[in-house]
């Protein structure tokens, strides 16, 4: 499938159960989001910048990734320290630049950086259908589970047909434009596209009812956590708890 481009590989990470992975990243990501302290945030931007070292991703599509989120930071970069209340460090013409922005700003980047590469480390190293069997086997609601797996199998069938449908029209000779005549034909592409999606959804429920399926599905890539898979959430866990101390210590 695409978009799991990092899910193949043969590091510590790649072997892990995906479940470990699953619980370490929650209580990770869940304090890295809850702090407010710089040291924290920093500390856990160092441990995801070390994890993603020790899955052995390809640092060009890392670095890539993280140049797109960090493209939305630049925006609060731009906002915050003009307009967030605090002392002024500096002017910018009229306006001045509060301290209490930057800070914040600071530390939203470093927040946002350390979770993302948290995500890529422990979630983009296991493809989606073992994170969906594996939350299935944590407990969570099945439907939920069924939903994840179903989404991530059509919604690129569902974007096929809709390019089809935009590649009959072109050869229709339509040309977008800024009309009724470009909306109107962009509405009917959205409503066959839905009509179809359907249609195709009536046609894959009948062929898994006639298959047997009964709302489960069955994974070939069962197994149990080893020694070193306790080992290593243990640690994570460990550490999640050791830096959510740090956390109501220094503030």
């Amino acid at each position: 499938m695409i978009f799991e481009q990092f899910s193949q590989g043969n590091s510590l990470l790649h072997r892990t159960d995906t479940r470990v992975k699953l619980v370490s990243a929650t209580a990770l990501t869940l304090v890295l989001a809850l702090t407010k302290s710089y040291q924290v945030a920093s500390y856990g931007l160092v441990l995801a910048t070390l994890l993603v070292f020790m899955a052995r991703l390809n640092l060009k599509s890392v670095l890539l990734r993280l140049a797109v989120v960090n493209s939305f930071t630049i925006f609060l970069w731009l906002t915050l320290p003009l307009t967030y209340p605090g002392q002024a460090i500096a002017t910018l013409g009229p306006l001045g630049i509060s301290d209490a922005g930057v800070h914040m700003a600071l530390l939203i980047t470093l927040k946002t950086n350390g979770i993302v590469l948290l995500c890529i480390a422990l979630l983009a190293t296991s493809n989606i259908a073992d994170i969906g069997h594996s939350l299935n086997r944590l407990h969570f609601p099945e439907k939920l589970c069924l939903l994840l797996l179903f989404s991530y199998r059509y919604v690129f069938l569902i974007h096929q047909e809709f390019q089809r449908l935009v590649r009959a029209a072109r050869l229709r000779c339509f040309r977008p434009a800024t009309n009724m005549h470009t909306y109107r034909t962009y509405g009917y592409l959205f409503g066959m596209t839905l009509v179809n999606s359907w249609h195709r959804a009536e046609r894959v429920n009948q062929a898994m009812t006639l298959r047997g399926f009964h709302g489960r599905f069955y994974s070939l890539n069962e197994k149990s956590c080893s020694r070193s898979d306790l080992v290593f959430v243990v640690a994570m866990i460990f550490v999640a708890a050791g830096l959510g101390s740090f956390e109501l210590l220094v503030l």
